[in-house]
C-alpha cells in the first residue's frame, strides 16, 4: 500500500513542555482514521503537523510523498484538505458562503484578487449544494450558525479535491441534530468511489462517523495504541487513554462510551 502519511519518531515540545513524544505511525491510502483522546493529549498537534501547518521539534513526517521541511508547504497545502476551528477563526464576518469554499482553490481563506474560472464556481456550489447549503452561498459568516459554518468548512475542506483529508473536532459545538446531519454526510463522503484518506481528531466517541476504519488513542502526548478501529475500541484501551473506568458499546457501526 502506499502511504499518505508518515510519523517516525517524532516529537514535539514548547519550551519544558513536551507536546509530543515519540510518535510513529502510517497513514496508508484509502485508509480513514480518528484521532481519540481527553484534551490535552496532542491530538491537534498531529492534526496540524499531518496538515503541514506546523513542523515538529525531531522526528521525521512525510506527507503525501513529500518530506516536511524539504518541501515547498505553499506547494503541499492546496493538496491537503482540512476542517478546524482555528482556520475557521480566521474568516472575516463580510465573507459569504461561496467565498469561504472558494478560497481553498488557492489555500487562502476568503477572496481577495485572485482569479477563479467557471469550474471553481460551479464546483463551490456543487460541494454546498451536495452538504445541504446550496442557500447558504451567499450568507455572510457572521450571520451563520455553527452548524451552518461547519457545513461550509466541511465543503471548503473538499474544494481543493484533496489526497489527505484533515477534521479537526467537526462536530464541536453542535447540537444532536446538527451532529448527526454532519456524520451522515460524513459517511456517505467515505462510501464515494475514490475517498481521500480522512484523519478526523475527537475526544467524544458519539461523533465517529461510520466508514472510518482505524484509530489512533493518545494520551500526554503519547500514543497508548493504534490500529483497526475494532482493535482500539475496547474497554482496556479507551480506559488507558481517558484515565476512567469506561465500557465501550458499539450498535449500527457507531460507538459510545459510559463510565463503568
Amino acid at each position: 500500500m502506499t502511504s499518505v502519511l508518515r510519523f517516525d519518531d517524532v516529537s514535539l515540545h514548547r519550551g519544558t513542555t513536551q507536546i509530543l513524544s515519540h510518535v510513529s505511525w502510517a497513514v496508508e491510502e484509502g485508509q480513514h482514521w480518528v484521532l481519540l483522546g481527553p484534551n490535552g493529549a496532542g491530538k491537534t498537534t498531529i492534526s496540524r503537523i499531518a496538515s503541514a501547518r506546523l513542523f515538529p521539534s525531531s522526528g521525521e513526517v512525510e506527507i503525501l510523498g513529500e518530506r516536511l521541511g524539504r518541501v515547498d508547504v505553499g506547494d503541499l497545502r492546496p493538496r491537503i484538505g482540512l476542517a478546524s476551528t482555528a482556520l475557521a477563526a480566521r474568516v472575516g464576518p463580510a465573507e459569504t458562503g461561496l467565498s469561504v469554499v472558494l478560497s481553498a482553490s488557492y489555500g487562502k481563506i476568503g477572496v481577495w484578487r485572485e482569479e477563479y474560472d467557471d469550474f471553481d464556481v460551479e464546483r463551490a456550489r456543487a460541494l454546498l449544494s451536495a452538504l445541504g447549503a446550496a442557500h447558504l452561498a451567499d450568507r455572510a459568516w457572521a450571520s451563520l450558525s455553527s452548524g451552518e459554518r461547519k457545513r461550509i468548512e466541511l465543503a471548503r475542506a473538499l474544494m481543493p479535491d484533496p489526497e489527505l483529508l484533515v477534521l479537526d473536532e467537526p462536530a464541536a459545538g453542535l447540537d444532536l441534530a446538527g451532529r448527526e446531519q454532519l456524520l451522515a454526510a460524513l459517511s456517505e463522503i467515505l462510501s464515494a468511489a475514490g475517498a481521500p484518506s480522512m484523519l478526523l481528531v475527537t475526544h467524544h466517541l458519539e461523533e465517529i462517523p461510520v466508514g472510518f476504519t482505524h484509530a489512533m488513542a493518545l494520551r500526554h502526548g503519547t500514543a497508548m495504541a493504534q490500529g483497526p478501529l475494532e482493535d482500539v475500541m475496547t474497554n482496556d484501551v479507551v480506559t488507558a487513554t481517558f484515565g476512567l473506568p469506561l465500557e465501550i458499546a458499539r450498535d449500527r457501526g457507531r460507538y459510545a462510551a459510559r463510565g463503568a
